[in-house]
């Protein structure tokens, strides 16, 4: 069975937003290497994705819970 993916957008210092469809793995590891600095490598469905951590302003995932409906 295939690994879950979630939807994050990374936003960083002057505006730019990235999204990416990560698994939890990832996402957990990007959380772990904030406090690090330097540059750190995430992969997403689209391919590995490398983010300098010092310009990151906030990550930001969608829910993991299933929902019905439109919100």
């Amino acid at each position: 069975m295939a690994a879950e993916h979630r939807r994050i957008s990374i936003g960083f210092q002057g505006g730019q937003v990235l999204s990416l469809r990560v698994s939890e793995t990832e996402l957990k590891g990007l959380y772990d290497a904030l406090g690090e600095g330097g540059w750190h490598e995430i992969t997403s469905e689209d391919g590995p994705i490398r983010v300098y951590l010092g310009q990151i302003v906030y990550v930001g995932a969608e829910s993991s819970e299933p929902h019905v409906g439109f919100g």
